[in-house]
This record gives C-alpha cells, sequence and structure tokens, in this order.
C-alpha cells in the first residue's frame, strides 16, 4: 500500500513539474490600442491558448474580474505617475486593498511597482518614489496576509547599465546607484526577484555591428567568447549582463524575471512578421528548456512576451505600435505553442 501510495505521488508531482513546465511563458497585455476586444474575451484567449501568465501595466477592474477563477497568474504594476501617492503608507494599503484584497480569486503573483523608471531621463521625476512605494506596498501585501504568495518588486530595463559587453563587465551606471542598490537590497531581503524587461531586438537597431542572426537565436554557433562563457545568442548576453551588473552590488543570489521581451513585425530596421515570428518562437523554445544562461545555467528562465496585440497609440518609434502575438480580431499573427 505504502509502495503504491508512494508511486501516485511520485506521479502527481511528475505531472506538476511537467505543467510548470509546458505553462513558463507568459504574454504582456495592454490596451494602448483601437478595436481590442473586451477584458472578458482576452482572458478567454488566453485560456484557448494555454497562456497562464499575464502582465497589465495598470489596475484595471473589468480585467480584476475576468480573471477571477482562472489559473492565470499576474504581474499587476503600479503605474509611474501612482508612485508619489504610494509615498503614504494609508495610500498604499488603501491600494492594494482595492486592487488585490477584493479580488480573492485572483492569482497575483508579482506587483511591479514601477516600470523602467530610470535616474537619467525623462522618468528621473518618479525616481524617489519607487523605493518608498515598494516599502508601502510590501507591507500592505504582509499586513493582508499574502506575503506568501506575491512578492513585490519593480521593473528596470537594459537602459540603466553603463556597460552590457562583455556580458561579466555588466555594471550599472555609477550615477544610478544611490538609486538601484537599495532596491536590490530591498528584493533580496524579502526574496524576490529582480524584472528585467530585455529587447534584443532595440540592441539590434540600434547596433549595426550586431547581426541579425545573434539577436534571432539563429547563430550556428558561438558569437562571443567572455572567458569560460560562450554565447550563441544575444537574449542571453543581455540577460547574464544584467545579472553581473546586480552581482557587482550584492545581488549575486538575486534571481532576474524576464518582464518583457518581444520583436516587431513592422516599423523599423529588422522589423518583419518573419523576423518577429522567429524570435517568438526561439525565445520560447530557449526559456522554457532548463539550460538557464552561460553565467545561470541549468534552470528556467521565467519570461513574459510582449505583447498580446498592437497598441496604435503607443509613441516613440513605429515599432513601437508592432509587437503584438494578436491581431484585434484575435487571430493569430505567427503560429506559436505557449
Amino acid at each position: 500500500m505504502a509502495s503504491k501510495l508512494l508511486l501516485l505521488y511520485l506521479l502527481s508531482l511528475l505531472k506538476l513539474l511537467i505543467f510548470s513546465d509546458a505553462q513558463s511563458v507568459g504574454v504582456c497585455y495592454g490596451q494602448f490600442g483601437d478595436g481590442l476586444p473586451s477584458e472578458q474575451d482576452v482572458v478567454n484567449l488566453y485560456r484557448r491558448n494555454g497562456i497562464t501568465k499575464m502582465r497589465i501595466y495598470a489596475p484595471n477592474a473589468a480585467t480584476l474580474r475576468a480573471l477571477r477563477g482562472t489559473n492565470i497568474e499576474l504581474i499587476l504594476d503600479v503605474p509611474n505617475d501612482s508612485l508619489q501617492s504610494l509615498k503614504d503608507p494609508n495610500a498604499a494599503t488603501n491600494w492594494v486593498r482595492n486592487n488585490i484584497v477584493n479580488y480573492p480569486n485572483v492569482r497575483f503573483k508579482y506587483i511591479a511597482v514601477g516600470n523602467e523608471v530610470d535616474p537619467n531621463n525623462d522618468s528621473r521625476r518618479f525616481a524617489n518614489f519607487v523605493l518608498p512605494a515598494m516599502r508601502n506596498v510590501q507591507r500592505a501585501i504582509r499586513d493582508a496576509g499574502l506575503a506568501n504568495q506575491i512578492k513585490v518588486s519593480t521593473a528596470t530595463y537594459t537602459g540603466l547599465l553603463s556597460v552590457s559587453y562583455p556580458p561579466r563587465d555588466g555594471a550599472f551606471a555609477n550615477n544610478i546607484e544611490w538609486y538601484i542598490k537599495p532596491i536590490i537590497g530591498f528584493l533580496i531581503e524579502n526574496n524576490s526577484p529582480m524584472l528585467a524587461n530585455i529587447y534584443p531586438y532595440f540592441a539590434y537597431a540600434g547596433n549595426s555591428n550586431i547581426a541579425l542572426s545573434y539577436a534571432l537565436f539563429t547563430a550556428s554557433g558561438t558569437v562571443v567568447n567572455d572567458g569560460d562563457r560562450q554565447y550563441s545568442n544575444l537574449f542571453d548576453a543581455m540577460f547574464d549582463a544584467h545579472y553581473s551588473a546586480q552581482w557587482r552590488l550584492g545581488g549575486w543570489n538575486l534571481e532576474i524575471v524576464v518582464s518583457e521581451s518581444g520583436w516587431p513585425s513592422a516599423g523599423n530596421n529588422g522589423a518583419s512578421v518573419q523576423n518577429a515570428e522567429t524570435y517568438y518562437r526561439n525565445l520560447i523554445s530557449h526559456v522554457k528548456q532548463r539550460t538557464g544562461t552561460p553565467a545561470r545555467p541549468g534552470r528556467y528562465i521565467e519570461t513574459y512576451l510582449f505583447a498580446m496585440f498592437d497598441e496604435n497609440w503607443k509613441g516613440g518609434q513605429e515599432s513601437e505600435k508592432h509587437f503584438g502575438l494578436f491581431s484585434p480580431n484575435q487571430r493569430p499573427k505567427y503560429q506559436l505553442s505557449f
């Protein structure tokens, strides 16, 4: 009897591991576009396609209602323009109650307190608010009894690095150490991961020395030798540059969740349907394998693709409007398996 119970347990564990592996890729759900489906239709689209991780960029009651009772894990953002208000602990408590506690059947996983806040660009006005808001949201999460379920972090990006090549030399800009080092300390203290938006596309489009095959995971062999580490794709190199930058500031065991990565289908250099499909397919295959990166081998890389739909309201370069995996009519732009 005991042996049968043990066998059943091992089979159940194996199924759990297989399921976790098969569902390791999420998709970001932005809403800055015309003609997008209703929130309920979008959640249904996630479920039909086996996508069990979502990121949304601000609390949205209709989306949260549609997620109730599903198995979709959620990254919920605190928008940058809300950060200052959450310096007030009472405001953070109210935010957590209104947007998390009031939705007990939603599977919140991470709270991203700010997105790509950079003391060196136009978002500098938010930089002083990020860590206090993180602390207050963390306290509110803990007071609600959800600290073991929900992790509080912030979404960084490669623009915060002053050195990204070779990956081993990755480093944050010296003049933002005051900003990022305490955040790293907070994440370690609370056993939370760093969220990082990693885009080989923008590195490729902005640097004529980077081969397209290196950016698309299609290089035939090693492209970059970095001591005892060999890189055949740019995604791993960028990921490890982030890790090296954290390592220099005490974050040697700090996990990284890739909170955005994608490739546009139109708009600028290298942006095409063919290249985008190649990138997404190869990225999904890569992060779902337990290969990790040269600096962090033998592990899965939790990754969120950007984005569910093209968003024609977005500013910046034309390519910013063409990262969608699906058309507004819910037809897939590419043949991908999530």
